[in-house]
């Protein structure tokens, strides 16, 4: 069972292998629970939850995959404890994510979508619009995997120095690039420009809060392509207002679609729908990797 929208070029890839595909978008928790009760292996992406609940109900599932990088859609601990294999696509995004990392970077620091917006309203404001070279920044990355590193190749491309946290031992790729690691706390207070690639789980929910966001530099830059989860977002506002932060930029929020706007409407922020991998190429990336995974599984 498919829940969510997938390229056609996976679905494709199931048939072929002989499987009996059925796409079921759109559903409830309750007629999701009822559902899944018929299926070897559920594919959803981001929108549809794999609760506990869900997994309980579950009575020939041996896979539960998802199309793309993070799986805190989908209870991992429950579906462990059941025995049902939990995949997902990573690679499939890579690319589009750290792309839009640096779109929303230089958006940022060029103040584009005030620009755009100012000229389309028949405004010239030349004068006003003062932005800042990334050249010879110092560049704080959050994460150092396969994005992390992406971005950093990039930006050691535009003479930016670059330092790098992670929980993992990513001592070989960070020399290979030239890239200086740092203690979380020493990256904080060094960088210009903070981007995060880090996953959400309860140990980095929250990573960056008002301790945090009170070491950086005054007039820095944080940038957030991840999750939501991984930024206090009341304590991110309160650093934007203050000039704290010069400004942000970020493609995720804790609550999708955000219910409160006074965060995202600030004059100094960059907004986007959590669109990291939207383009057409990661989305037939992940639904192909996704279903070999799939097929690979069920045929052991």
């Amino acid at each position: 069972m498919i829940c969510d929208k997938l390229d056609a070029e996976g679905i494709t890839l199931l048939r072929a292998a002989g499987f009996e595909v059925d796409i079921k978008l759109d559903h409830t928790p309750e007629t999701l629970k009822e559902a899944v009760k018929d299926y070897d292996a559920v594919i959803v992406r981001s929108k549809t939850k794999i609760t506990k609940d869900i997994i309980g109900a579950m009575e020939r599932t041996k896979v539960v995959a998802r199309a793309g990088v993070g799986l805190d859609n989908i209870d991992a601990e429950a579906a462990k404890r059941k025995g049902i294999k939990v995949l997902n696509s990573p690679e499939a995004v890579t690319q589009s994510t750290a792309e839009l990392t640096l779109a929303l970077l230089f958006a940022l620091v060029r103040q584009v979508p005030y620009a755009d917006l100012c000229v389309k309203g028949g405004e010239w404001p030349k004068s006003k619009l003062i932005g800042r070279e990334l050249g010879g920044k110092t560049l704080g990355i959050i994460g150092f995997g396969r994005i992390g590193y992406l971005v950093a190749k990039v930006a050691k491309a535009l003479g930016m120095r670059v330092l790098a946290y992670d929980v993992v031992d990513r001592d070989v790729a960070m020399r290979e690039l030239g890239v200086e690691k740092a203690t979380f706390d020493g990256l904080l207070k060094e960088s210009d420009i903070i981007t995060l690639h880090a996953t959400l789980t309860p140990k980095s929910r929250y990573i960056i809060g008002r301790r945090e966001l009170a070491m950086v530099k005054r007039g820095a830059i944080l940038i957030n392509a991840a999750r939501g989860g991984l930024i206090d977002e009341e304590a991110l506002r309160e650093a934007l207002t203050s000039g704290q932060l010069a400004g942000a930029a970020f493609d995720v929020c804790e609550v999708e679609p955000p219910q409160k706007r006074d965060l995202i409407c600030l004059p100094n922020v960059v907004c986007t729908p959590h669109i990291g991998a939207q383009t057409e190429e990661a989305q037939k990336r992940a639904s192909v990797m996704i279903a070999q995974k799939v097929i690979e599984e069920l045929k052991r």
